[in-house]
């Protein structure tokens, strides 16, 4: 009785698997490496260092649509979020909440928002604020600030003070 081993394809296989990764090396079929920019690695020296410590901060990942609470290294609270739109993206970096409001209007191109709850600024006219008009989370709906259901807007809201820091990442 012949083992597999012995058949002609089987031998012959381990040559084309082969031939197939030179030709793929060769030709350029390769997945490119990701290099880490000056402000990922920013970003992750900010996290790593603020998880080493005994300070709240929020993180915002940009790719997945979720916002996490920390106490140092300690995750204390996660929601999904709506971040903003391709044409009106949410900004990358490290931020702190510099002034809070417990009601605010937001005015922009192509909006007017009245009474939009639990807004805390981090930079600018971006903010991290609750949404009532829209029940969208995990999908960017915004024009660049990071928008959560109210009732987790407020918690965020009454945990979070000015100067927490803000991570923001894809």
């Amino acid at each position: 009785m012949k083992t597999i081993r012995s058949t002609k394809w089987v031998r012959h296989s381990g040559t084309l698997l082969a031939g197939v990764a030179l030709a793929i090396t060769v030709f350029g079929f390769n997945t490119p490496v990701a290099h880490p920019t000056p402000q990922s690695e920013q970003i992750a020296s900010k996290m790593t260092a603020l998880q080493n410590t005994n300070q709240r901060w929020i993180q915002i990942d940009v790719s997945n649509q979720r916002l996490i609470a920390w106490e140092g290294g300690t995750q204390v609270y996660a929601v999904i979020v709506s971040t903003g739109k391709s044409a009106t993206p949410t900004r990358t970096g490290v931020f702190n909440i510099q002034t809070k409001l417990r009601r605010d209007r937001m005015r922009g191109p192509g909006y007017d928002v009245s009474n939009v709850p639990y807004t805390m600024y981090y930079q600018g006219g971006y903010a991290i604020h609750g949404a009532y008009w829209h029940n969208n989370f995990g999908t960017p709906m915004s024009h660049g600030c990071v928008n959560v259901a109210v009732d987790h807007a407020e918690w965020l809201y009454n945990w979070a003070s000015v100067g927490t820091p803000v991570v923001i990442h894809q």
